[in-house]
């Protein structure tokens, strides 16, 4: 008889946790590897097989895209190679949101500022901004408290924090942030962070329009007074957010790529 040894370990690559389940069933002599993915977005992961005397379909560091809302997703089947000899298995497997293979940005479509028509705000900072967008496409618009935020693009809301009500100007004060994770037709996302406490009025699995009233403006998390933090990305297995610069419909301009220091006037 063969024996089959399971050993799996599971790492998220987020603060949040996300609701996606791992399991194996044993049918006959292979073992079926499964998901069940509960979010609103898909899931991506990798996985690292050791294996003796058996054959994995998925084969290691390949990464493995279970769509959103998803039962019973085979991930990989293993199977026995000699019936009558010994085997076993383990694997580790890393995971994180959203489709890590997407590189693709629609570079046409143009966003729409991401606040209330008639208002002008500044950008306090912008695309690798010194204070904490290094190496990170983000802006910073300057909306007080309480002011509304608009959704920039059409899209599918997938994630919403908005429990917590402090800040500092430190990176250890991360964890403390409100947000709202919007993903796009293309497939990246669109983070509009330092929201107020419970300063969100869409929840997951809500798809918005460009325009639409979102949440509010606050100054949660890693923050030195109110703003909205603002940027557009796809996702990476291990978190590192590969960012994207984005074209904005201003008063000026149909399209263009909006500057620190500079103030833009939304009139549509």
């Amino acid at each position: 008889m063969s024996l089959i040894f399971i050993l799996a370990a599971f790492l998220g690559f987020a603060q949040q946790k996300w609701d996606i389940k791992f399991y194996n069933e044993i049918n006959g002599r292979e073992v079926e590897i499964y998901a069940d993915n509960n979010e609103f977005m898909p899931m991506s992961a990798v996985f690292e097989f050791t294996l003796s005397n058996m054959t994995s379909s998925l084969a290691n560091g390949h990464t493995v895209v279970i769509p959103p809302l998803t039962k019973k997703f085979l991930v990989s089947r293993v199977t026995v190679n000699k019936p009558n000899s010994g085997n076993s298995f383990s694997y580790t497997n890393t995971y994180n949101f959203g489709d890590v293979t997407a590189s693709a940005h629609d570079d046409s479509y143009i966003y729409w500022l991401p606040f209330e028509t008639g208002k002008t705000k500044l950008i306090f900072q912008g695309y690798n901004g010194k204070f904490s967008h290094q190496g990170a496409a983000a802006l910073d618009f300057s909306l007080e408290m309480g002011d509304k935020v608009s959704a920039a693009r059409d899209g599918m809301v997938v994630a919403v924090e908005q429990s917590n009500n402090r800040n500092c100007p430190d990176i250890s004060c991360a964890r403390f942030n409100n947000n709202i994770l919007i993903l796009h037709s293309d497939g990246s996302f669109a983070d509009y962070s330092h929201l107020k406490q419970y300063g969100s009025v869409v929840k997951p699995g809500q798809k918005v329009t460009r325009g639409q009233h979102i949440g509010y403006s606050g100054n949660t998390g890693f923050s030195n007074g109110p703003h909205l933090h603002f940027s557009v990305f796809h996702n990476t297995i291990d978190g590192k957010r590969k960012y994207i610069k984005t074209r904005f419909r201003t008063t000026g301009q149909e399209a263009e790529i909006l500057e620190e220091k500079k103030s833009y006037h939304k009139n549509y």
